[in-house]
């Protein structure tokens, strides 16, 4: 007698039937229309069918779909649409609940799978329709995108004999402009992502490594191989670059995340309401559809010193420069010069500048109180409401205004010496202090004045500063409105050029020595941006506030340490190869410092081997 079979005892769970099928019904229909269409919004479906099926409860109407993930205004826009037909057609007591008699069952087994699948395995193979599996080609990008301008321009610049072997990201987008089709600094209607967006793709496959502060770009092995694979595209056309399935691949291979970052601006994100979409521009800082399209219709027009139009940039490659008499010298104050604090005494400052008739502008100023730029002089573009933006160059003078009382809180709580080394790291040649005395007020402060005039006279001789006192408000605005009228007489018959200080440097050169005003100028955007207090800081920067916060110990001293011991780690070093703790104490006071190449001591040497080198609380 044959062994009985093995009888699998116990109740079978009933699988609970959908309790909206209608709606799944709808989303399975504009699935499979997407699919066959072949856009990308099928997925988008296929996440909210995920959504759907999971939940047990009776949606009323789309609306309350709208707490279910991967259901945005989009989706429930459309099901709402299509329930009031139902409802017109059916009468308003159609069954919602339940499909109409003979209506073929709500999908089938695939509302569960992604069709086609986008599942990969775990050798990186990918699933088709008919199950068959081939092999993911390797990403080669779209000839004149973003990837692709990249790539050559970080190659090309290798082959320079004497290369640094990388590049700045204002150089590498204003030189792979001239291969790409697309802006690198404006994205294009509908859209937030511009060319340089790539950057990010290639960063994360491995042909790009970013490294330093200001980013340095630069190409790794797999890169030099895919640029050179591309260079020789470019020289014969013919040799098309072949992916692993031996097929030419003239496109990029993008996986979903960069399909949904290149979706064209017809298609729509269904699942993204319209909160939603709002925060997202405030985060990314990206303008209105309206202010794009106004800033990319300005055919050849610049974004402080930016290429908007890669026509432009290849018909105009003196761009940078702004000829005489195109531009007009402006007085910058900053907007902390004008609001809070004594509002009377700062409007005052105000009105003698509109009573002298100086041409100025209040901005916000992340060093200096008041600066000067040339602003580039623009006509209104027929038809537009406004005219284009003007490219704004920095003059190299600044000034820093103190009052008495100011110059006292300031020495007390140490913003003055950082202050100080602030302004002489911003890029700008001619750092001034405008001291306002304020007669008797000035002897009743916290500090003596014999200190604070001491400290006066030591930002003039010893930080090399150039002071200029004056009486009050008034004074200040009349040696603002002389300033300003010498600038523009000194500037008038001049041609400037604009340069940057990633490439160049922040010292000065033999132009302002002999009594030349320099024309090689750095654009508003870029110094505001290098001076911002709390960006992100190198390591050695952060050494150096370290250093400065030891009594004695100014910025000149800090500099002279840095040039030769520019991290901790590298003084530390230092240190340990010291023989005995006498010699660490005088390691640093040979260090030289300032214009006299004065030693720094060894009272200050002995010092920063204690704070760097003592373990426990200093005594």
């Amino acid at each position: 007698m044959p062994a009985a079979e093995s009888v699998r005892l116990g109740r079978k769970r009933a699988v609970p039937a959908c309790p909206n099928p209608l709606f799944l019904k709808w989303l399975t229909e504009l699935r499979d229309e997407a699919k066959e269409k072949g856009l990308k919004t099928q997925y988008t479906y296929q996440k909210a069918i995920g959504s759907l099926n999971k939940y047990p409860l009776p949606l009323q109407n789309a609306k309350e779909a709208k707490i279910l993930q991967n259901f945005g205004d989009g989706i429930c826009k459309i099901l709402d649409e299509k329930l009031q037909r139902y409802l017109r057609e059916n009468g308003p007591d159609a069954p919602t609940r339940s499909l109409p008699e003979g209506a073929p069952p709500p999908g089938g087994q695939d509302n569960n799978r992604l069709a086609p699948s986008r599942k990969k395995n775990a050798a990186g193979d990918q699933e088709g329709e008919g199950g068959g599996r081939r092999k993911k080609r390797d990403y080669v990008p779209q000839k004149r995108s973003g990837g692709y301008a990249v790539l050559l321009t970080l190659y090309r610049q290798m082959q320079v004999p004497g290369s640094k072997g990388y590049m700045f990201k204002m150089e590498l987008q204003a030189e792979a402009q001239l291969l790409c089709d697309k802006s690198f600094s404006v994205p294009d209607l509908g859209s937030k992502y511009t060319a340089w967006s790539s950057v990010s793709t290639l960063i994360r496959k491995n042909f790009v490594i970013k490294t330093h502060n200001p980013a340095r770009y630069s190409l790794t092995e797999d890169g030099l191989a895919l640029a050179e694979r591309l260079e020789s595209v470019e020289h014969d056309p013919k040799d098309v670059p072949r992916g692993d399935g031996g097929e030419a691949t003239g496109e990029e291979w993008l996986d979903e995340e960069e399909e949904e970052e290149q979706r064209a601006p017809g298609l729509v994100d269904l699942t993204a309401s319209d909160d939603d979409e709002e925060e997202e521009k405030e985060e990314d800082g990206i303008q209105p559809a309206c202010a794009t399209q106004q800033r990319s219709d300005a055919g050849g027009t610049r974004l402080l010193g930016k290429v908007q139009n890669p026509q432009a940039a290849s018909k105009k490659p003196n761009e940078g420069c702004l000829p005489p008499g195109s531009y007009e010298i402006i007085l910058c104050v900053d907007f902390i010069e004008t609001t809070g604090g004594s509002n009377h005494r700062k409007q005052e400052l105000v009105k003698e500048l509109q009573r002298n008739g100086v041409n100025f502008d209040v901005r916000k100023l992340n060093v200096g109180d008041f600066l000067w730029v040339a602003r580039e002089k623009v006509a209104p573009v027929p038809g537009q409401l406004r005219a284009p933006p003007a490219r704004e160059l920095v003059l190299d003078y600044i000034i820093e205004r103190k009052r008495m009382d100011d110059l006292c809180g300031s020495i007390i709580d140490g913003r003055f010496r950082e202050q100080k080394f602030r302004m002489k790291r911003c890029g700008l040649r001619r750092p001034c202090y405008l001291v306002e005395e304020c007669g008797s007020a000035a002897s009743h402060l916290s500090l003596p004045e014999t200190t604070l005039q001491q400290a006066i006279v030591n930002t003039q001789v010893v930080d090399g500063f150039f002071v200029k006192r004056v009486q009050d408000v008034r004074e200040s605005a009349a040696y603002l409105t002389v300033m300003t009228r010498y600038l523009i007489r000194l500037y008038q018959d001049r041609a400037l050029i604009c340069r940057s200080r990633e490439l160049e440097g922040d010292g000065g050169g033999g132009e302002e020595e002999r009594g030349t005003p320099s024309c090689s100028l750095i654009s508003f955007a870029e110094f505001n941006y290098g001076a911002i207090k709390n960006k992100c800081q190198t390591v050695r920067e952060v050494f150096a506030r370290q250093l400065m916060q030891v009594s004695g110990l100014s910025g000149d001293k800090a500099a002279a340490i840095l040039e030769q011991y520019s991290t901790p780690h590298s003084l530390l070093t230092a240190y340990e190869r010291c023989a005995s703790d006498a010699q660490k104490e005088k390691l640093l006071s040979s260090v030289r410092y300032g214009k006299l190449k004065r030693n720094l001591g060894p009272a200050l040497s002995r010092t920063i081997y204690q704070l760097y080198c003592t373990k426990g609380a200093l005594s």
